[in-house]
């Protein structure tokens, strides 16, 4: 099968193996850089401050999350998400399907020992894109945040080789926060195309009724609040996941500094519309990107916020929070294992 053959099977969610079981060349390591560079310009930015040791083996893992993403959307087979689950356990059993991606990751996936839990869940929040799933409550998009971004979080945590509790649960707010603040940007994109990811009960309670929104996406100073409430509660997630800043590696945390930052951005660019993100669609300019890595490099490390007092005695900063327990609990656990502590 021919290159281009297998890679449009490959988005199409085919199962191809071949016996070739050799590892990944660097063509496939460079394909695996060439869809991070192409595919978000923003995390693509915030990488290049990450040391290589890091650096080199998030791109394979990038790029499996963005292949796994493009199958999901691509595939009209009900049995696409089956054929990605076992696209998935074949890498981690080392026989990966024969794609640039799946040689790389598997490789990445075993050798840094990655918890398959957290893979799985981010599938699992591809499914329920799939099936255009709404969230009744804010704790129900958690849970979706909590898949499609704070998996990723907890992914970086485990290539820093952090799996304390604390910094996992901190990095999951960070995920969950971005998450939330893509939402509140993509109101009316998403709505266009059927899709509602505000919480359905906050719509309710503004006298929104979320059929009419999809029918006829237009921006109104209810939707304006609901959107505000959301970017209010994604600060608070910000503030949460700085603290977790100084939990990692100190040649780590400028990177993730910058996505913050840089992320946290776009909400204040909804905010100076007046949290319009119907009629048009916030965007970071360059320029200020590049200040925001900027100050990233000059101040890795963020003031240390007022956080709430942790809910437990000998705590040492909140809890996580409930929709991304499992989370924690599986990148945690082995770390618990080897030293001998309670996970």
């Amino acid at each position: 099968m021919q290159p281009r053959s297998i890679e449009r099977a490959v988005m199409l969610g085919a199962p191809i193996i071949t016996d070739d079981r050799n590892a990944a060349s660097a063509e496939d390591h460079a394909a695996c850089l060439a869809l991070l560079r192409n595919g978000s310009k923003s995390f693509f930015a915030a990488s290049l401050l990450l040391p290589r040791r890091v650096r080199e083996p998030m791109v394979p893992i990038y790029a499996f999350c963005r292949m796994a993403d493009d199958a999901v959307d691509n595939a009209s087979d009900p049995g696409a998400i089956d054929a990605l689950r076992a696209r998935l356990a074949a890498a981690f059993e080392g026989r990966p399907h024969d794609s640039p991606v799946d040689r790389a990751f598997s490789d990445v996936a075993r050798a840094q020992d990655l918890p398959r839990g957290v893979v799985e869940a981010l599938i699992e929040g591809f499914a329920w894109d799939a099936e255009g799933r709404r969230y009744e409550t804010l704790s129900e998009l958690h849970g979706y945040a909590a898949r499609v971004a704070s998996t990723v979080g907890v992914l970086m945590s485990v290539l820093m080789g952090v799996r304390d509790r604390d910094a996992l649960a901190r990095a999951c707010d960070l995920g969950v926060a971005m998450q939330l603040t893509n939402i509140a940007r993509d109101v009316g994109e998403d709505a266009r195309n059927g899709r509602i990811y505000l919480p359905i009960d906050w719509l309710a309670e503004a006298g929104i009724d979320p059929t009419a929104l999809v029918a006829r996406p237009r921006f109104t100073e209810a939707l304006g609040g609901v959107i505000e409430r959301l970017l209010r509660h994604a600060s608070t997630l910000y503030a949460r996941a700085d603290a977790g800043i100084t939990m990692l590696p100190e040649d780590c945390r400028a990177s993730i500094r910058a996505a913050s930052l840089i992320y946290a951005d776009i909400g204040r660019v909804v905010e100076r519309a007046g949290f319009d993100s119907v009629s048009r669609r916030a965007v970071v300019p360059l320029r200020r990107k590049l200040w925001l890595l900027v100050r990233a490099l000059v101040s890795p490390t963020p003031p240390a916020p007022a956080l709430p007092a942790p809910r437990s005695k000998g705590a040492s900063s909140p809890p996580p929070l409930e929709e991304v327990r499992f989370l924690v609990d599986a990148a945690s656990t082995r770390r618990a294992r080897e030293t001998g502590a309670s996970p």
